[in-house]
């Protein structure tokens, strides 16, 4: 229902209306999403949707572990925020090159001495980037791959798992996260990150619909604590 209702806001807000030469009403319809179909707008939402629900979860790790922000020399926790934003490989030394599965292990790693949130962060981004084909906005032709999106809902998955699980040689956690104390209960991080897996396994079922593929073989995947690839699939 959610998402009819998205789509039928996007259908009047592609209409404009104005009053004609002869008195009478007159409506347009934007060329732009004449070159669009359902799914492209679709996408275009769950795109927004997933980018900015990982910007909130950085910005709740970040206040959870203000040292990882200090790690990087960074004046603030808005500054690394902004940093992430941008997300160019070039501000991120600390990576060597590691994108996607790579990086967001790195923030689990014992050796590891770099900012653990940016980590595991840019590693998320640069799935979910892949996962859409590193595009901002879709179009008719543009075509998306069902097991992309699938294997970065399951690598959401693999983060929340290891926030809760991993631990260091002290049996302390790399990154505080959900807090699990009666007194102070909180699991935002694990809802964000659950409405982020929502949407994209509905995303990847809308795509093999219209790929005219199964996606049910998928389900049966067991989740572990292994990041599964997603900018390597064809």
């Amino acid at each position: 229902m959610r998402w009819l209702v998205i789509l039928l806001v996007l259908s009047l807000s592609a209409c404009s209306t104005r009053l004609g030469k002869d008195g009478r009403t007159e409506t347009t319809v934007d060329a732009k999403y004449l070159i669009k179909t359902e799914v492209d707008r679709i996408a275009d939402t769950g795109r927004a949707e997933v980018m900015g629900g990982l910007m909130l979860i950085a910005d709740k790790l970040y206040k959870r572990n203000p040292k990882e922000w200090k790690k990087a020399g960074l004046a603030s926790r808005e500054a690394a925020l902004e940093r992430l934003s941008l997300r160019n490989q070039r501000s991120w030394p600390e990576l060597a090159g590691a994108r996607e599965g790579p990086a967001a292990a790195l923030a689990f790693s014992e050796t590891f001495s770099g900012d653990r949130v940016a980590a595991l962060m840019f590693g998320l981004f640069s799935m979910a980037d892949a996962a859409f084909e590193h595009k901002e906005e879709f179009y008719i032709l543009d075509g998306l791959n069902e097991i992309k999106l699938y294997n970065c809902a399951r690598n959401m998955e693999v983060a929340i798992w290891k926030l809760s699980q991993d631990k260091n040689s002290l049996g302390e956690p790399y990154l505080l996260s959900n807090e699990l104390d009666p007194a102070r209960r909180n699991l935002s991080f694990e809802r964000e990150f659950g409405r982020l897996m929502g949407i994209l396994d509905f995303m990847a079922k809308v795509v093999a619909d219209r790929n005219g593929r199964n996606l049910s073989r998928l389900t049966q995947t067991v989740v572990g604590s292994i990041f599964l690839p997603v900018s390597f699939l064809k």
